[in-house]
């Protein structure tokens, strides 16, 4: 026969908890993300890419600041000139050129006028620099430009 066990403390185990395919959404903390501020995006190109790079609005759900920063990117990679754009990349660190693609990406989805070639130009430099697990990464990941 079964033995009688005394202790409940087994039932208490939350084994959803362990589950590693349990789907957690993880929006928090965006409410006081502001995105890139436009006013250190002028003047030198190479300081504007970093200042529009350092401050994505990735955990917020408000799309107008998400698109004001999609569109403040753009500008920034419109005003490099086609052979600045390697040194640019080259001054980027893994997470960096990551992001950038996330922005190559996000600006392929809405072309305006001009904006494909320049952004083509700018993912062939960042794909050299970052390979192709950098486009892995931008393509499966969770949180979004």
């Amino acid at each position: 026969m079964s033995k009688n066990v005394s202790s409940d403390r087994f039932r208490k185990v939350d084994v959803d908890e362990y589950d590693e395919n349990k789907f957690v959404d993880e929006e928090e903390g965006g409410e006081n993300q502001q995105g890139p501020d436009e006013g250190e995006c002028t003047g030198n190109v190479m300081g504007a890419l970093q200042a529009v790079l350092k401050n994505p609005p990735m955990n917020t759900k408000n799309q107008a600041l998400k698109d004001r920063a999609e569109g403040l990117v753009l500008k920034v990679l419109s005003s490099f000139k086609s052979g600045d754009i390697e040194k640019a990349v080259q001054s980027l660190d893994k997470n960096g050129v990551d992001l950038l693609m996330k922005y190559i990406y996000k600006g392929f989805e809405k072309p305006t006028e001009n904006s494909s070639a320049v952004l083509l130009q700018w993912h062939e430099k960042a794909l050299s620099a970052g390979g192709v697990g950098s486009i892995v990464r931008v393509l499966t990941a969770r949180k979004t430009v």
